[in-house]
């Protein structure tokens, strides 16, 4: 990039900057409450928190750097016409996933409500007009409920600062609730921070760090055996292998900037929307540009055909219509992410990015059908091997993925309340592994070598060592001089470089 592209960039980067959202520390602005049955319910956030250390002092423990929870600035916001009266609570419930049961109830086994009702409080379980909640079986402190009220007259009512130490891992949840309608019209302003022993983190994005870190060390290992062998024969190096260079490149950049990101959300609570762009830009480009290559690969483009001809502009609409797609989708997914939970409108945008990456798929298996046919009729030998191989390592990756997609699918739909969240991260990792041991076996495939070009396109129709693995396995049986040099049936059926005529003309055409 030049100075003068850089400059001219500097404004966008310092709006994105700006503008960047926060995620462990979530924020409330003029939220809204929504009706839920008989409540009335605000979803403060939902996180996985690992286990801290109790301690004799909240203050303390916040300041050691144990799990919390920590309320700041919390106000409840009325408007003045809905001011002359005295309110019920609006109160705060902290739970985890297990203690889910122990809010809301029902009287004599009717539908299960989240208020106290008129039958529930002459049963006397609750009171009237405010939530249900029983203690923990396992904890009577928890669940957390606690709250605040308007005084007549009243517009804010403010809650008093709070820190809720954890000492159990699980997924916690948060909601503020209130059952009175006449409260309606109420928003909520300020912020919760959430926090993990070792930072801001939540707890399924917290291993994804030091997997990214291990993955940066990966393909710089890989980038040091392609770099070194690029060097050592520059000479020999072909269009296709600049390409793989290419991913290569892409592939450190994307690692690195995710790990700056969650290094840097870890450390201060707030996502680093600008990191975050770039990491999800270069991890798309790097895909989009890996699948145009394998496509392009499986056509024989540099191998046994010069161009794509007339197919060019149809791969290049095809790569771009994946990479806006591919890019809408991981903004979304990532870039202001708040909680642990993923959001209903990611189901809508994987849609069209798994139509483009079946397309993706078909065509290149078709494609590599008829190039292996056409390698096999014109018995280039060498350049078959390497195109079986090749075939081989993509029908296993996409066994791999399928295999992949159906237990995502399993586990996305049997945990409906995020219970295995710790493990949630694995899928994510599983992509990335695999598409890196993809392109690992592409390294070795075409690594560049003093016989690089055996592999490339010829245009004179010579084939040398093709030639000479074709006379190793065809092994002719011996015959006399003069019946090879007179036998019109030889003369019939091969032209001058030892291939089926029909094959000769097919080289001339290309």
């Amino acid at each position: 990039m030049s100075k003068l592209e850089l400059l001219s960039a500097l404004p966008l980067l310092l709006f994105v900057w700006l503008v960047c959202v926060e995620a462990s520390v979530h924020e409330y602005a003029g939220v809204r409450f929504v009706g839920k049955g008989n409540a009335f319910v605000v979803h403060g956030g939902s996180e996985g928190i690992y286990f801290s250390h109790p301690t004799h002092n909240t203050t303390a423990a916040v300041a050691n750097g144990d799990a919390y929870i920590r309320f700041e600035k919390i106000k409840f916001r009325r408007p003045k016409e809905f001011s002359n009266f005295s309110s019920g609570l609006i109160q705060a419930v902290v739970f985890e996933v297990d203690d889910r049961e122990t809010i809301g109830g029902s009287a004599y086994g009717g539908q299960r409500a989240i208020c106290c009702t008129a039958d529930l409080a002459k049963l006397g379980v609750c009171t009237q007009g405010e939530i249900i909640h029983r203690p923990s079986a396992k904890n009577p402190d928890w669940p957390q409920v606690f709250g605040v009220s308007f005084s007549e007259d009243k517009l804010v009512a403010t809650l008093q600062p709070k820190s809720i130490e954890i000492t159990k891992t699980g997924m916690y949840n948060l909601y503020f609730i209130h059952c009175d309608p006449q409260l309606k019209e109420v928003i909520l302003e300020g912020k919760t921070i959430w926090k993990n022993p070792t930072g801001y983190l939540p707890g399924r994005m917290a291993p994804l760090m030091n997997f990214y870190g291990i993955m940066s060390l990966a393909f710089v290992i890989l980038g040091i055996f392609w770099f070194s062998q690029n060097a050592r024969f520059w000479r020999e190096v072909l269009p296709l292998q600049n390409c793989v260079t290419l991913v290569i490149t892409l592939g450190m950049f994307e690692m690195a900037f995710w790990y700056f990101d969650y290094a840097q959300f870890n450390k201060t609570g707030v996502r680093p929307t600008a990191t975050t762009i770039w990491a999800v830009t270069f991890g798309t480009v790097k895909r989009t540009v890996a699948r145009l290559i394998i496509l392009m690969v499986s056509m024989g483009y540099g191998v046994v055909r010069p161009t794509l001809g007339g197919l060019t502009s149809k791969v290049v609409m095809l790569g771009v219509t994946f990479f806006m797609a591919s890019e809408v989708l991981e903004l979304v997914e990532n870039v202001g992410a708040v909680s642990d939970l993923s959001g209903k409108a990611r189901l809508f945008l994987v849609l069209p990015v798994a139509i483009l990456d079946a397309f993706f798929i078909l065509w290149i298996f078709t494609s590599l059908s008829a190039t292996l046919t056409k390698l096999q009729v014109k018995r280039m030998m060498a350049k078959l091997d390497i195109y079986r191989k090749f075939t081989n390592a993509l029908a296993v990756a996409v066994i791999v993925s399928v295999g992949w997609i159906c237990y995502e699918l399993y586990f996305k739909s049997s945990d409906v309340y995020n219970e295995q969240w710790q493990n949630a991260w694995i899928i994510p990792a599983f992509w990335q592994v695999l598409s890196f041991s993809l392109l690992c076996v592409i390294c070795a495939l075409w690594a560049p070598s003093q016989n690089s070009t055996r592999y490339a396109y010829s245009d004179d129709g010579s084939e040398e060592f093709d030639k000479d693995d074709t006379l190793t396995l065809i092994k002719p049986s011996p015959m006399p001089m003069k019946d090879v040099r007179g036998g019109p049936e030889a003369r019939s059926l091969h032209g001058g470089n030892g291939l089926p005529s029909e094959d000769v003309e097919e080289e001339k055409t290309e």
